[in-house]
């Protein structure tokens, strides 16, 4: 396993100085969480790979912006929406090249869409990303479709080796259940982790702030794909500052480093 940040716990400071912040300070592993449409242009993406490259740092994932208009845009009737879409989700997959990044968060749909439908949408996107050596991962989210473990559980079989999973700690527990369901749910298919500490004070504690079972976590985790990433992703208002950043992927790295 190869822990990281996510370049998210600093919004809303600019991408590029969020991960030069990181790299500073000694983090080697980044997700980067695109906000805008003029960050997917090749001149920023090229400007990201050299302070990627300056500091030996490796950028394994893109989150993207528009993840609140997917479920228009992937899963309603009108057929252009969707072709449109793909071909936006083309800069993504471009910009992820020349960072060296390959798993793609997606949220997908909101509502009781049927499994059948869901998977046929995400199909198309899996597939278009495969072109460009990219994994696209459906990452838990209590507000889509993606909330149950039971729900990651039917669509794993269903794709079968054409399904990558994203599991986010805090959405598991906000969704009311735990995460360790998900990484039984996923199984193989889990290549990417969210992760925050959790107990009575909050679902997305920094690290050592909380009481969740991180040694059991890891463990499983372990079984079940061992080069997982475990990205920590906390809110601005959730940590004081840089520092309990650092704090928290030391231990992170050290922990899964074992694994």
């Amino acid at each position: 396993m190869t822990a990281g940040v996510s370049t998210a716990c600093l919004y809303p400071m600019p991408v590029e100085e969020s991960l030069y912040q990181l790299a500073v300070n000694g983090v080697s592993c980044v997700e980067v969480f695109i906000n805008t449409h003029s960050e997917l242009k090749k001149e920023f993406a090229c400007n990201i790979a050299d302070i990627l490259g300056r500091f030996d740092m490796k950028c394994v994932s893109v989150h993207p912006f528009t993840c609140e208009i997917e479920p228009l845009m992937f899963f309603s009737e009108y057929e252009r929406r969707i072709d449109d879409m793909l071909e936006y989700y083309r800069l993504y997959f471009s910009f992820m090249n020349i960072v060296g990044a390959d798993i793609f968060v997606f949220h997908g749909a909101k509502g009781n869409i049927t499994k059948e439908l869901y998977c046929e949408r995400y199909s198309r996107l899996y597939s278009l990303g495969r072109e460009y050596g990219i994994q696209v991962a459906v990452e838990n989210v209590s507000r889509c479709r993606s909330s149950s473990s039971s729900f990651i559980r039917d669509i794993s079989r269903m794709l079968g080796d054409e399904f990558a999973f994203v599991l986010d700690t805090k959405q598991a527990l906000r969704s009311g259940e735990s995460p360790f369901s998900f990484v039984d749910a996923a199984g193989k298919s889990l290549k990417h982790i969210h992760i925050s500490d959790s107990g009575e004070m909050g679902d997305c504690l920094p690290i050592g702030k909380g009481s969740f079972r991180f040694g059991q976590f890891f463990d499983k985790v372990s079984a079940a794909n061992s080069d997982a990433n475990v990205i920590l992703e906390l809110y601005r208002n959730g940590f004081r500052g840089i520092s309990d950043l650092i704090s928290g992927y030391n231990i992170l790295a050290n922990m899964t480093k074992r694994k």
